[in-house]
């Protein structure tokens, strides 16, 4: 006999009203009905009929998941079962869903919130990372597409509430424990890696106390095997080359000679700035708890207590290999136009002065926390006045976990490069360097590094007051206000070497430290084969080593040597700091204050039963920002392609802002039959701006180029986007469980947010070498290229203090030289409005009592807002565009369960930028399958034993720039495989 869980239908109103907008009058009938009846809610049948249930109740247009049972959500992660939802995709870090884009609407747009309140968070932006949370800890997840007045601003794509259990709502004491081992085949080192949850609920005092506590742990190691073109693509005008004296040239430009196919005037064309690949594995540990306390003394008041507590301690380490090119001379074969792309990007230099082949290895650490605090009262005053109030904190934190700091990098060279060539025919980049498979343990000498402390935390203090009066039987109305202070401090301090020349010599390293591996064993996805120039010899081999080992070899060795940097904790630059006073120090807080008011109204229409409601929210924000970000004094030329600039304290400063709106709502809904609804919507509603970008002051990276340097400059003043909405949808419910839907969606997008690049900036006023008398001389002397011009000015001017033979080093000197410029990212409002619309099918269907069904949804979006690749300047571009598909086919009957589930996601633009500017990313369309079996034990009442796997196919993730030549990355996981066993009683 199968162990059953009933949950009351007044829980189901509760769930719709949170985000739906239902009235508190429509509410308290559905509270009448649950004394009359019962649901009772187990397995993945049960739950869709569930979730179509909520749909269909909502006066908006709501899609539900629901938990088959206590504790036993359709997916092991939150943002993996929202997929499945029409419109909903999402995106994955280490193979497991992260973010959410609703209606091609990023995740900075949609709101999320638990149990109706918003959530402090650490990603930088608004979005929301769903691999903090266990699916265990949520009972339900509804996603409103369309708003109303009661709801939270900020959900312009969606607002997607997490519910918890309540106990008073269960109704009974439940107990229930669930035990897996996890085999991840991404990782090399993977063992199987144990997750366990439990969850207790209980009523006391005739059902006017209850207790529900849930927690989870799980653990989990990963890997990934990726191959890049570090930094990103630079891009050009086809008449760029490298013609300095005729003025055509820029860094990075190819030559007009030596190349097959070369771009026109007409075109615009690309270069990669670096080819390598890097090798990941990760450990993951995750803690959840929940606690929830009822009281209701009387029919008419209740008073709920919650809290969630969430721990993610997340480590990566990794190697990897790259050759950067330089852009001097290079011989290429083109890809036509107008988007021209190097079928073959090959640079070859002096065998008797080689390049350097950098191979690097880090450490990642990075301790995750946040809770959640709620205090709710409801009170029913009378049959026709219902009061609320609601108070909740809310803290995120994002840490280092590591002395090593956030981050860390130690590069380690082989001066052997005497070739760098790539073909990008394939899927993946296939590198070839001249001396790189010969490489020897001998080779490897230490050079530059990067420890970084990055720290954030966000706070959220929120309190609501709202009601709901009965005007008549047929029309009441909603009223409150809210008031909400949204604190965020982010800290970061970097301790830099630019040792990128060399720190020492290759004798310093024993050869033991180096364990030389095959490159190309470890990917299955194919690359060229160099037949465009009769042929090449792939990179396949790398040194894999040990990170902290060599770390402290090289601080015994290099420890007192110290580069225009802070210094770390330790005492040397080999490890991070804390000094964040001399680094960069921002906070913003953001106040906002809402009155709300909705009316709502039911009545037949020619004898069809509808509901209305018409509502109205009014907003005010302010925004304080306080910034404090590194100076710099000097500009020190230390190798041929870097430059470092020396700090030289921070600089201060303090910005206000405010806006306010009035957003308008309506929401119809006619029975046109009794299966068959319409639903209309219209409404008003404002998109914040990312966290990051209203933080004031200005942060320039500490090494720059030849050409310059680069940064970015917060703007308090940003206003929200803005859109207006339509909804139209038909949903026909013809058998229970099993309905048909199409929907229709328009966004009316304004004041969309982008970033300008201010080019040229004076920052500081401090001199570069570049270019300087020193530079001009050995130009004219006929010094060609970097290298060159640097080994005329040590040998020339030796004895000029501001050249320092000894290190390798040449200063800038103010009184002749010209002073660096920058490039600065600053984002601003634009003034352009256009639309974004699309359609949505959804199919869910019951075959009877045979116990299969099957789910099928498909959105269709569409938008201006798409990005034009061959612009090479930052655009009002929708991130996260993309039409989806999913179909999911399960069998329920008997106690055994099955269900396997395919999704696709199409071609999207996933960020307007990389590493060299305002170029963009694409990610290349992806589609997975996942299934998961489970079976009641018929012998042990209660006893459910279960395996899931996902990525059962292993699909990799690919990336590209403007065109899907432009491989920006390859990312290659694995299958993941859960298997365990869950006992309630």
């Amino acid at each position: 006999m199968s162990k059953t869980n009933e949950f009351k239908k007044k829980s189901i109103a509760v769930a719709i009203a949170t985000v739906a907008g239902i009235s508190g009058h429509a509410l308290a009938q559905e509270a009448q009905d649950a004394a009359l009846e019962e649901v009772t809610v187990i397995g993945m049948r049960a739950s869709l009929e569930k979730s179509a249930d909520i749909k269909r109740d909502a006066q908006g247009v709501v899609d539900a998941i629901s938990a088959e049972d206590i504790g036993k959500f359709p997916d092991t992660n939150l943002a993996e079962s929202m997929q499945r939802i029409s419109g909903v995709s999402i995106d994955r870090v280490n193979g497991e869903g992260s973010k959410v884009t609703v209606r091609g609407i990023n995740p900075d747009f949609n709101l999320v919130t638990l149990n109706g309140r918003q959530l402090a968070r650490t990603t930088g932006g608004r979005s929301f990372d769903f691999q903090n949370i266990a699916s265990e800890m949520v009972h339900g997840v509804l996603v409103a597409k369309s708003s109303n007045a009661l709801a939270p601003s900020g959900g312009i794509g969606s607002t997607i509430d997490l519910l918890t259990a309540r106990p008073l709502e269960i109704g009974e004491q439940r107990l229930q424990f669930a035990a897996k081992g996890v085999a991840d085949q991404s990782s090399d080192d993977s063992g199987i890696t144990p997750e366990m949850s439990g969850f207790y609920s209980d009523t006391f005092a005739d059902g006017k106390v209850g207790v529900a506590i849930s927690a989870s742990v799980a653990e989990r190691e990963s890997g990934a095997a990726i191959a890049t073109v570090n930094e990103g693509w630079r891009s050009f005008p086809g008449w760029v080359d490298q013609d300095w004296a005729g003025g055509t040239a820029d860094w990075g430009g190819v030559p007009q000679e030596n190349q097959v196919n070369r771009p026109g005037e007409g075109d615009i064309y690309s270069v990669p700035q670096a080819v390598g690949y890097k090798f990941e594995e990760q450990q993951r540990k995750r803690t959840n708890g929940s606690l929830v306390l009822q009281w209701a003394p009387t029919d008419d008041f209740t008073a709920t207590v919650d809290y969630m507590y969430y721990a993610n301690d997340i480590t990566k380490e990794f190697n990897d290999i790259s050759a950067w090119y330089n852009f001097g001379a290079s011989e290429n074969v083109w890809t036509d136009g107008p988007i021209a792309t190097p079928i073959i990007y090959a640079e070859y230099y002096d065998p008797a002065a080689p390049a350097d082949l950098s191979m690097g290895a880090g450490v990642s650490a990075e301790a995750h926390r946040g809770q959640a605090l709620g205090l709710n009262a409801e009170w029913q005053v009378n049959d026709r006045l219902s009061l609320a109030f609601d108070a909740s904190f809310s803290d995120a934190e994002r840490r280092p976990d590591s002395p090593w700091g956030s981050s860390a990098l130690l590069s380690t060279t082989a001066f052997v490069r005497t070739s760098a060539i790539t073909d990008f025919t394939g899927e993946r980049p296939m590198l070839s360097v001249g001396g790189g498979n010969e490489v020897q343990a001998s080779d490897m000498e230490v050079t530059g590094s990067v420890f970084t402390n990055s720290r954030d935390r966000s706070d959220i203090e929120a309190y609501r007051f709202s009601g709901n009066f009965e005007l008549n039987e047929s029309s009441d109305i909603d009223f409150g206000i809210s008031l909400q202070e949204v604190s965020n401090h982010s800290q970061m301090a970097v301790v830099q070497r630019d040792a990128w020349a060399g720190a020492g010599d290759p004798s310093d390293l024993d050869d033991a430290l180096f364990t030389a591996k095959s490159i190309q064993d470890k990917f299955d996805s194919a690359g060229g084969d160099f037949s465009e120039i009769g042929g090449a010899e792939p990179l396949d081999t790398y040194f894999d080593w040990d990170f902290v080992t060599v770390r402290a070899i090289a601080e015994d060795l290099y420890g007192d040597d110290l580069w225009p940097s802070l210094i770390g904790d330790c005492g040397t630059q080999f490890c991070a700091s804390t000094d964040y006073t001399n680094a960069t120090d921002r906070t913003t807080v953001e106040t906002s204050a809402a009155a709300f008011a909705q009316y709502n109204f039911q009545s037949e229409m020619f004898g069809m039963p509808y509901d209305l409601n018409v509502g109205l929210r009014y907003e005010t924000t302010e925004v304080d920002s306080k910034a404090a970000s590194p100076v710099y004094d000097e500009v020190l030329w230390v190798a041929a392609n870097e430059l470092s600039l020396n700090p030289a304290g921070t600089g201060f400063l303090s910005q206000t802002a405010d806006y306010d709106y009035v957003l308008p709502s309506a929401n119809f809904r006619l029975n046109l039959k009794d299966d068959l609804v319409l639903r209309l919507a219209a409404s008003e509603t404002i998109g914040r701006p990312d966290y990051d970008s209203i933080k004031g002051g200005t942060v320039v990276g500490q090494l720059a180029r030849e050409d310059g340097g680069s940064g970015s400059s917060g703007n308090p003043a940003l206003l929200p986007t803005e859109s207006t909405n339509f909804d139209l949808s038909l949903e026909w419910y013809y058998d229970e469980g099993s309905y048909a839907s199409i929907g229709y969606f328009n966004k009316r997008i304004s004041n969309f947010i982008s970033s300008a690049t201010s080019e040229g900036v004076d920052v500081f006023g401090i001199a570069t070498p570049i270019n300087g008398a020193r530079y001009q001389a050995a130009v004219d002397a006929g010094a060609q290229g970097n290298v060159e011009i640097r080994d005329y000015i040590f040998a020339n001017f030796a004895s000029d203090p501001y050249v320092d033979v000894d290190g390798g080093i040449i200063y800038g000197n103010p009184a002749e030289d010209p002073t660096i410029l920058f490039d600065l990212s600053v984002p601003g409002n634009g003034d352009h409005k256009d639309t974004l619309d699309g359609l949505e099918f959804s199919v869910q269907h019951m075959f009877g009592g045979t116990g299969f069904g099957v789910v099928a949804n498909y959105t269709i979006v569409d938008s201006k807002y798409e990005y034009d690749p061959f612009q090479l300047v930052d655009q009002e571009a929708m991130i996260g565009l993309s039409d989806t598909a999913n179909l999911v086919a399960f069998y329920d009957k008997n106690g055994l369960q099955a269900r396997v589930a395919y999704n696709w996601r199409d071609d999207f633009l996933s960020s307007r930028g990389q590493n060299t500017g305002a170029n963009p990313q694409f990610t290349e369309s992806y589609s997975q399958v996942d299934l998961n079996v489970s079976y009641e034990v018929q012998q042990v009442e209660g006893l459910e034993v279960f395996l899931e796997g996902l990525n059962v196919t292993e699909e990799y993730g690919r990336v590209y720039g403007r065109s899907s030549s432009q491989v920006l990355g390859v990312y290659e996981g694995g299958a993941r495989w859960q298997f365990g066993a869950r006992y309630a009683f």
